[in-house]
């Protein structure tokens, strides 16, 4: 048997034994091996697709002690008591700790009681603390939310410009292993040359994750549709995003005027405030979260069933990081995004707001509007998600999304698209979305007339549409790459090849026209009750919410979130199977032999109860 097979079966052992999985997946597995071959090694995987185990595993396997950079107390909390749960010795040092803790787990570092100390970057840049470190034998450094250190990236965050010169400072260099859930080919680039990672082994893997169905409505009535959809899975755990504090506000009142248990989280509110709100999600106390984009990194939360941006995001990172948290479990989840045009002026506005250099808004603006192409895109969005991002596919649809299940009839709108194109080439390419359709539309306000262009030939070409519409038309159009608009706060409409054949009569234009009355799609699709790995049907809901209330109560009793005992995945799995034996119980994906010994009992129990129930039932 090869080494590399050995170290395989080695990792797949450990796995099997901690975390209840008998196999890694494809990515997961390529990067454990990378790391125990000493390659310094950049991960971009998505949100639940299993990063922390890439560096977990190699953490037991490796001599000495992985330190981990992780960005929030949340998060470090969260990692280390889940490891805990697993019986894997961690610790992490944070400020909520006082002095005479942070020296007992510096000591208990130095003990080898340690395989994994988790830390925020700023520690890294204190004297002392660097002193320490240079005291312990650190085997590999591995950076959590790594594009957090790329002043491109949609988190930047100065102190991991820090991680670098730490590592350089140790007595040995370790290996260093850099995660992230996205990134483009440019914030990739700024992760190895800042983090100075030497000859890495990079792996872009499972961007596209097919238990989420992910959606854009268009022209709905946001605050309806939410308070619907939040009413109609008001037993499954969601996430609401809006852009502004007032929205996160005025949602949550009528969530909770609804009589629907629902949080709220951002940057108004106390710290003490933040931290209830995020405990009792945490905590299946509340079962929906209303935030800015203030929460959510490092959540991890396995058993979110929603995700709904009440505003679109200002950019596709920042959308498919919020957007992943959605369905970490890989149960199936939705991710909806619901879009106006107002939406747009808004991360304008916040743009704006934000005062930085002319190249940084300039970026900004250009990522700004690939966001709204997405948003009007008639592709599929997995698959132009997954080209904004670079990763190599099968250009096939992925069949769930809100494009791939448009039944609506396509439309041949050749004739309107020439219309559209020949107005812009007459108005020279120099004027925005806004003022093309005012056009079209035959409007007579003050600067179509001061232009002149109520003498163009097109003028009021389109006059049996609304401008609203034709500025939909429009934005269809850039989206599918006829049109592109230029960067900045007023962007201009700027022909493409594509264009110049649809009006030399060598390309039809095909499209489904804005639909009305999509909420019930969208809100009634699956929305979580599919499942993956068994049977929608053999899915005792009975038992899974029996289940449910064991680990409530387990969960209850260690003080952690319910999710460090089982996933939700596991229940599921659990109430299919129905286990009786131990052997039964550890073949559930999720149970591992130290989490049976510690938690596995009063589930095994609750079965064999059933079992006897059952026997006697039959006997009578």
């Amino acid at each position: 048997m090869s080494v590399e097979m050995m170290t395989l079966e080695r990792a797949q052992q450990l796995l099997q034994t901690y975390y209840g999985y008998p196999d890694f997946r494809e990515g997961q597995k390529r990067i454990v091996l990378s790391l125990l071959d000493g390659s310094d090694t950049l991960g971009i995987m998505p949100t639940g697709g299993g990063k922390s185990i890439c560096y977990q595993i190699p953490a037991l396997m490796l001599p000495g002690l992985t330190l981990v950079v992780s960005p929030l107390i949340s998060l470090m909390k969260d990692q280390v008591d889940a490891l805990t749960a697993m019986g894997i010795p961690a610790a992490y040092i944070n400020s909520t700790l006082s002095g005479k803790e942070v020296n007992e787990r510096i000591r208990a570092a130095k003990r080898g009681d340690l395989k994994l100390l988790y830390v925020a970057p700023e520690r890294l840049e204190v004297d002392w603390f660097r002193d320490e470190m240079n005291m312990l034998s650190i085997s590999c450094v591995a950076v959590d939310e790594a594009h957090c250190v790329s002043q491109w990236g949609h988190d930047f965050r100065t102190s991991y410009l820090s991680v670098a010169p730490f590592v350089q400072s140790l007595p040995v260099r370790p290996i260093v292993a850099a995660f992230t859930a996205t990134a483009t080919q440019e914030v990739t680039g700024d992760m190895v040359r800042l983090l100075r990672l030497e000859q890495p082994e990079v792996f872009v893997t499972g961007l596209g994750r097919d238990n989420l169905a992910m959606s854009v409505l268009r022209g709905e009535n946001k605050r309806e549709f939410v308070l619907k959809y939040a009413a109609v899975h008001a037993h499954e755990p969601g996430i609401i995003y809006a852009a502004t504090r007032k929205d996160v506000d005025d949602l949550y009142e009528r969530l909770r005027s609804s009589g629907i248990a629902a949080g709220r989280y951002h940057a108004g509110m106390t710290d003490d405030e933040r931290a209830a709100s995020q405990e009792a999600f945490l905590y299946d106390d509340i079962r929906v979260m209303v935030a800015t984009n203030a929460f959510g990194m490092g959540i991890d939360k396995s058993n979110v069933r929603y995700v709904i941006h009440f505003n679109m995001p200002k950019n596709m990172e920042a959308y498919i990081q919020e957007a992943g948290r959605a369905g970490r479990d890989g149960e199936p989840s939705q991710c909806i995004l619901l879009f106006s045009a107002q939406d747009i002026m808004t991360q304008k506005f916040l743009i704006e707001q934000n005062p930085q250099e002319s190249e940084r808004k300039t970026n900004d603006y250009r990522k700004l509007q690939q966001m709204v192409d997405y948003c009007y895109t008639t592709r599929c969005l997995r698959n132009a998600m997954l080209d904004y991002f670079g990763e190599e596919h099968q250009d096939e649809p992925c069949k769930i999304c809100s494009s791939c299940t448009d039944e609506r009839e396509l439309v041949d709108m050749t004739i309107d698209a020439q219309k559209v194109f020949s107005c812009i080439h007459r108005m020279r390419e120099r004027f925005g979305v806004s003022m093309v359709a005012s056009v079209l539309k035959g409007s007579r306000n003050k600067k179509v007339l001061q232009y002149g262009f109520d003498d163009l030939s097109t003028y009021g070409a389109m006059s049996n549409r609304t401008e609203k519409e034709i500025s939909e038309i429009i934005n269809v159009m850039a989206s599918e790459g006829y049109l592109v608009l230029s960067e900045g706060q007023y962007p201009v409409l700027r022909l493409q090849p594509l264009a110049a054949e649809v009006l030399k009569g060598q390309r039809r234009v095909m499209q489904r026209m804005p639909a009305k009355g999509v909420t019930e799609a969208a809100g009634g699709r699956s929305g979580g009750s599919r499942r993956h790995d068994h049977s929608p049907s053999a899915v005792n809901e009975t038992v899974f919410e029996q289940l449910r209330l064991i680990r409530r109560e387990l969960a209850g009793k260690e003080h952690v979130p319910s999710y460090i005992i089982f996933n939700d995945a596991t229940l599921r799995e659990m109430s299919v199977v129905c286990p009786q034996t131990e052997v039964e119980m550890l073949n559930v994906k999720g149970v591992g032999e130290v989490k049976f010994r510690k938690y596995g009992q009063p589930f095994l129990d609750f079965f064999r109860e059933q079992g006897e129930v059952q026997d006697d039932s039959d006997y009578e």
